[in-house]
């Protein structure tokens, strides 16, 4: 077979598979909710995590890597302030919650951040990381020699004094 025809024809933009890793996660959120099956969220994470990083196209990898953290926390944070409105105090309950979430699915967290950076390592990572540091070495100033002080010529405010002119004594 050739190499053409074992590559998926789906291909997600990294907004995409952020977006994808976000609803799971959320989703996870829900199912855990209703089923009662506190690893729905993890799982959903992590799934959906190798599902984006496996479908996004190859040139955005290095943007991807970097947001499965930030993802993690975000819907966290969406669901814990769904909690916290219903409680006494707002933000007692948002702490409370956003800590003890965070903490159960630091595990999931990390296998689903660890999991991503593998992939996408063997996917090209490593090119792409490449690519950015020719860009920044191409585009970096070149330093320029350091111009002696000069002063500027005396009289230079003594024109106008508070929006008046000055009158000749």
């Amino acid at each position: 077979m050739s190499e053409k025809g074992r590559r998926s024809a789906v291909r997600l933009t990294a907004r995409g598979a952020i977006a994808l890793s976000l609803v799971a996660t959320l989703a996870g959120y829900v199912l855990t909710s209703l089923l009662d099956i506190p690893h729905l969220v993890g799982a959903a994470f992590v799934t959906s995590s190798l599902l984006g990083v496996l479908l996004v196209n190859r040139r955005e990898l290095l943007s991807l890597v970097v947001t499965p953290p930030l993802v993690f926390f975000c819907a966290t944070l969406f669901v814990e302030l769904g909690r916290a409105f219903g409680s006494v105090s707002i933000v007692q309950s948002l702490a409370l919650g956003l800590y003890t979430s965070l903490t159960t699915g630091a595990p999931w967290l990390f296998a689903g951040s660890a999991l991503v950076l593998g992939v996408a390592w063997r996917r090209g990572l490593r090119d792409n990381v490449r690519e950015l540091r020719e860009e920044l070495k191409a585009g970096a100033e070149v330093p320029r020699p350091r111009q002696p002080f000069v002063p500027e010529p005396e009289g230079y405010f003594e024109p106008k004094v508070y929006g008046t002119p000055r009158g000749e004594d």
